[in-house]
């Protein structure tokens, strides 16, 4: 079920984050890089009404079926607090961690999101999802994500051993863009294809705010003149996210 608010609680707030990409590029950067985002959670709970983590939360994330990636407990930890206070936390797959199955919806009351959604915030529209694979292009990673999204192909490398599995996915990590400090994308302008994506949506069913992570750039954009596209950036070197006030969405960034 899409979760949706009625009517923001006075003084209350959405926030949405996005690409922590925890676990690269090494443990002892991860670690600095978690626990900021714990301050930031420990901040931010005074008055969230919800919070929404919109994909590649981790670097690289399988959930076998008695065994999770090593690590980040302390952001675990931090979210039962947050969902046992009763604030609900959305959880997004993205291209580094589809492979969280039930896990978190389980031990931590937190619901998994594989595609987009269309929701009603405080009396906006969103439409919301991680990013990857959407509008045009980017061929190659879109028949990757089919061939990974497979039941067959998940249930083959759950066959690995553990050591074995996470081991492999993890040096294919090391290799992605984010893991290699590649700061300065460029914007595309026109060309940005979730500009196009959203543009599409928007053609066929009005949104006030497309919030969307993946492009590692934080950006908020116009989308025809009644709507805004939030690409929320990432937490490696921006430590972006963006908050929900109950008549506007902002992008912030957190210590920087």
């Amino acid at each position: 079920m899409t979760f949706r608010i009625k009517a923001l609680a006075p003084g209350k707030k959405v926030y949405f984050a996005s690409d922590f990409h925890l676990g690269t590029p090494d443990a002892e950067t991860s670690k600095a890089r978690e626990l900021k985002i714990v301050r930031w959670l420990d901040e931010i709970k005074q008055d969230a009404q919800a919070i929404f983590l919109v994909g590649d939360i981790f670097d690289f994330w399988f959930e076998y079926k008695h065994a999770i990636p090593r690590g980040f407990i302390r952001l675990q930890g931090k979210l039962a607090e947050l969902t046992d206070a009763g604030i609900p936390v959305m959880f997004f797959t993205g291209n580094h961690d589809m492979w969280m199955f039930d896990y978190f919806t389980k031990e931590l009351n937190i619901p998994i999101y594989r595609e987009p959604i269309s929701t009603t915030l405080g009396g906006k529209t969103f439409y919301i999802g991680h990013g990857d694979g959407l509008g045009p292009g980017d061929h190659t990673y879109k028949l990757l994500k089919r061939v990974f999204s497979n039941k067959l192909c998940q249930w083959l490398f759950a066959r690995i051993h553990p050591n074995t599995g996470i081991g492999i996915a993890n040096s294919w990590s090391r290799r992605s863009r984010i893991s290699n400090n590649e700061k300065d994308e460029a914007f595309l302008g026109d060309d940005e294809w979730l500009v196009q994506y959203a543009k599409e949506v928007e053609a066929a069913q009005h949104h006030d705010y497309y919030v969307f992570g993946h492009r590692h750039l934080p950006l908020d954009l116009p989308i025809g003149d009644k709507s805004r596209y939030v690409n929320l950036g990432e937490w490696v070197n921006f430590c972006s996210y963006a908050v929900y006030d109950g008549e506007s969405l902002k992008l912030m960034h957190f210590e920087n």
